[in-house]
């Protein structure tokens, strides 16, 4: 690491100097000490210290998330991992203490209107105990937040109500296997026949693909451009085929 206002020639300055301006004596020592810190999963928990520096408000949270991943995900994360098992049950359990909807504002469509702090701090929490899973619900959320901030009326009334209690599931459509960190050149195309638009195209690694009853599909819809991409509301009930092998 280089402190460009310092160097002179080929004079380098210490990273860990450059750290302890950045960070201070105190957060330093801290560092270090986790830095040391040996992780035995499964056996039991390890901390972070997560709730450092957090409103009372964050840490509460931290509390809830962590106590749900330590009684309802760690005892069985292994045997799903070994599995390949998409634990529904469990996951609709999140709902119950309001992880279903963390970014929907509207409490009477069943979210919870928290802040992107409090979903970091409710996803680091659960990803103590089990990663896969975690990574779905942020996955389930993200998605919830997109009808929130972007759906009609009538779309938001339909949807929300059983994305935040978890009765539907929901997914994020736009890796293809042409087009992964490319998005702009996927492939899936939507083509308007009278009331309606037909999909055409092929999504992969979608998490909770094959369980999922809402698919938020991104498809082309003008141009080879990435403004010529929408985003389509797809359910479960229509043409839809996933491939059985979990990825």
């Amino acid at each position: 690491i280089r402190d460009r206002r310092r160097v002179r020639g080929s004079h380098k300055v210490s990273s860990m100097s450059i750290l302890v301006k950045l960070l201070g004596k105190r957060a330093l020592q801290r560092t270090k000490h986790l830095s040391k810190t040996k992780l035995r999963y499964p056996k039991r928990l390890i901390t972070f210290e997560a709730d450092f520096g957090l409103p009372s408000a964050q840490k509460e949270i931290y509390k809830v998330a962590y106590n749900f991943a330590k009684e309802k995900l760690l005892p069985h994360a292994p045997e799903w991992d070994q599995k390949a098992h998409f634990p529904v049950d469990v996951i609709k359990e999140a709902a119950s203490i309001g992880f279903g909807g963390i970014y929907v504002k509207d409490t009477d469509l069943g979210g919870t209107g928290m802040t992107r702090l409090d979903a970091a701090v409710i996803f680091e929490a659960l990803s103590t105990a089990c990663v896969s899973t975690t990574a779905y619900l942020s996955i389930h959320n993200m998605c919830a937040g997109m009808i929130d901030t972007y759906g009609t009326k009538e779309q938001k009334e339909q949807f929300l109500p059983k994305i935040c209690e978890m009765e539907y599931f929901s997914s994020y459509c736009l890796t293809e296997p042409n087009s992964g960190s490319d998005a702009a050149a996927l492939r899936t195309k939507a083509v308007k026949r009278g009331d309606h638009y037909y999909l055409t195209g092929e999504k992969s690694f979608i998490s909770g693909g094959g369980s999922s009853d809402i698919y938020l599909v991104m498809a082309r819809t003008g141009d080879d451009s990435p403004s010529g991409i929408s985003c389509f509301i797809a359910v479960s009930y229509t043409h839809l085929r996933a491939h059985e092998t979990p990825e």
